[in-house]
């Protein structure tokens, strides 16, 4: 009776929690509790409703039962009274169980579930609690930092694990392999594959893929061919990493390239490997080709189509203009398409002006981002219709959803320089805006324009140029070239697209300066040189 009363509770409400507990006296508990799975359910049941009382209850069984050292429990028991506010009680429970008879692995197990849930700060202080760790403690922190998006923790862990005397093993490498290609962070790349040689690592699947991965992200798409050519080529993992490198920078040809020699090999490809494929003609808008590779997953390999291949096609469709092949796509898909199709639909509609076909996506799209609400308000914009616009924007304020803010950043002398649009935050601000300044009367005497219909919205011709004049990419680019010499190469980083007034900009800039610069932003690389992009204005 018991026990099929508490498997019907609903365990997701507070009513749970309160259910759960009035049964933690009940003569049988002890024998049902040995389920501790079903306690942790129930845990989180008191999380995620802030039942501190509930919690408190069980707490205290839990250790009556012996499950304190349980880690799952303990993380769950801090992270609910994290949540009831009750910060001292979190404290004393890690406190408590350092007391006890000490075991590093399951003060791993704890760290391994707080980061697993995003505490990383929780997580950092456990680990600043432990008296002894391992290499997989060191390791659960930098990579809990990297799924997290915490890459120059991630960094600044490596660097005192070094400090500790820790030998770092394949494991951690993979891990901050991966931080340094996030941030696009060339030095440090280089940097760790220099103590990887020192180390005398050997290279497994795993560690040529992350090494090609990082120098293709960090802009070193040479150096990432001259990893993979010494590589060894017996796991489909390194010719993905290369493919998918490649197709980020937009060189799509090379991409096939390395695709027919992997067939000369006989390395059978699998689905990641289209996905490089059809993204390299997606950038480069070879509509054909792409069809041709797609057509030819499932009649030559056996290989079908997934949601990153629905969601590549309708890209490659969108971007060529091609909106009702793109929308046949979705209609025709097996399963039902997910956010991120109808995410690539409604910015094809935004840029080839389709507001109707642009509002079907919009009424598709079920978990709506910011990103989401700005294309169509900006699709509006763009057609003057500014009233339909305003709705876009009141229903975003009504919802408390905010516009993500575009940011670049920029590695220089191992430290990342991070700006904003206008930003005055950065100590050296008058010097990088002296360059800046300087660098839009150059271009201003070379006859640039700036694109002032890309700022949508309804203010004066002067204050969209201002606008448009401190976009965080340029700033970034002023600051590179103040703290760099004459002709050397420039790489920044963007967390969203670059824009138009941007990218034609930065063009003139590495003619007049006859600079190579390189902007990684959302969707792929774009190098400058001599006035022209490689992308050759198709992004």
């Amino acid at each position: 009776m018991l026990r099929n009363g508490v498997n019907k509770l609903t365990l997701q409400t507070s009513s749970a929690a309160i259910g759960f507990t009035s049964l933690l006296s009940a003569p049988d508990f002890l024998h049902y509790s040995r389920d501790h799975c079903t306690v942790y359910k129930v845990l989180e049941a008191c999380r995620l409703s802030s039942d501190y009382k509930a919690a408190s209850a069980i707490h205290t069984r839990i250790f009556k039962l012996g499950y304190g050292t349980y880690p799952s429990l303990v993380a769950s028991l801090v992270l609910t009274y994290l949540q009831c506010d009750r910060l001292l009680l979190a404290r004393k429970l890690l406190d408590q169980v350092f007391r006890l008879d000490f075991n590093v692995l399951i003060v791993n197990l704890v760290i391994e579930h707080l980061m697993g849930l995003g505490e990383y700060g929780f997580a950092k202080k456990c680990f600043h609690k432990t008296p002894v760790r391992d290499v997989i403690t060191w390791n659960l922190m930098i990579g809990g930092y990297v799924r997290n998006s915490r890459f120059e923790e991630a960094l600044s862990f490596f660097r005192e694990m070094l400090d500790s005397n820790v030998e770092p093993d394949k494991f951690t490498f993979a891990s901050v392999m991966t931080g340094c290609a996030r941030l696009g962070a060339i030095n440090h790349a280089l940097w760790v594959h220099r103590l990887m040689t020192e180390k005398e690592i050997e290279l497994n699947p795993i560690l040529s893929s992350a090494l090609i991965d990082m120098y293709s992200k960090c802009g070193r798409i040479q150096t990432a061919k001259e990893v993979f050519n010494g590589a060894d080529h017996s796991d489909v993992s390194v010719w993905n990493a290369m493919i998918n490198g490649i197709a980020a920078h937009g060189l799509p040809f090379d991409a096939i390239a390395v695709f027919s020699k992997m067939e000369v090999e006989n390395i059978f490809p699998d689905s990641i490997t289209f996905i490089g494929i059809l993204t390299a003609c997606s950038h480069s808008g070879l509509v054909d080709v792409g069809r041709k590779y797609f057509n030819l997953m499932s009649s030559h390999y056996s290989i079908e189509p997934q949601m990153e291949h629905y969601e590549v096609m309708v890209d490659l469709f969108g971007r060529a203009g091609l909106l009702e092949e793109a929308y046949a796509v979705i209609e025709a898909m097996p399963v039902e398409p997910d956010v991120v199709i109808w995410r690539a639909l409604l910015s094809a509609c935004r840029i080839y002006q389709k507001p109707k076909l642009g509002e079907v996506a919009i009424a598709n799209m079920s978990r709506l981002k910011s990103g989401d609400y700005v294309l169509l308000s900006n699709m509006y914009c763009s057609m003057k219709r500014w009233e339909s616009a305003e709705g876009v924007r009141e229903l975003m304020k009504k919802k408390g959803i905010r516009k993500i803010r575009g940011r670049s950043w920029i590695e220089l002398g191992g430290v990342i320089h991070r700006f904003k649009a206008g930003d005055r935050s950065h100590p050296e601000t008058e010097g990088l805006y002296k360059v800046l300044d300087g660098l839009i009367q150059q271009t201003k005497l070379e006859g640039f324009l700036p694109q002032t219909d890309l700022v949508l919205m309804d203010i004066s011709e002067e204050e969209k140029e201002g606008n448009l004049n401190h976009h965080s990419e340029k700033l970034a680019l002023a600051y590179g070239i103040l703290k760099t010499s004459p002709g050397r190469e420039i790489m920044i980083s963007k967390n969203l697209r670059i824009c138009h007034d941007c990218h034609n900009w930065i063009k003139l800039v590495s003619k007049l300066l006859i600079r190579v610069i390189i902007v990684r932003d959302r969707i792929r690389f774009h190098r400058f040189e001599g006035g022209s992009c490689s992308c050759e204005d198709y992004w």
